[in-house]
């Protein structure tokens, strides 16, 4: 019987996934599986990661932004006030506003302020 010459597709596939690592992680065809498995869910953590890193660091900013002028005692009462008004801006566009324009962001939050003081008569029937 005649020997059987393996094609050329699979050694096409296993060539198209050979990374520019070193070692086994180069040459064997498990290893270099094994690998490419785990840099997907390094990567799919690492996104995950950044989500959580820039939520705090638009808080960090927030929060120095309000202690500063004393507008709020805490971040969480701006937030929450934020919320009770309805308002639309996220973390992000706070943050931004906090780093780029003070002025406004110090607006902002002192119209909160005074629509909160601020209560309607009771009416008289």
């Amino acid at each position: 019987m005649t020997r059987v010459r393996r094609g050329y597709i699979a050694r096409k596939r296993r060539k198209k996934s050979r990374l520019s690592c070193q070692g086994a992680h180069s040459k064997l065809t498990r290893t270099i599986a094994q690998q490419e498995r785990r840099a997907l869910v390094s990567a799919q953590r690492d996104r995950d990661r950044k989500k959580r890193d820039f939520r705090r660091l638009w808080i960090t900013r927030i929060n120095a932004v309000i202690r500063k002028k004393v507008v709020y005692s805490s971040y969480s009462k701006f937030i929450h006030d934020l919320h009770k008004r309805q308002s639309f801006l996220n973390r992000k566009i706070l943050a931004q506003m906090a780093v780029l324009n003070r002025n406004f962001l110090y607006k902002v939050s002192n119209e909160f302020i005074k629509k909160e003081d601020w209560k309607e008569p009771p009416k008289i029937i």
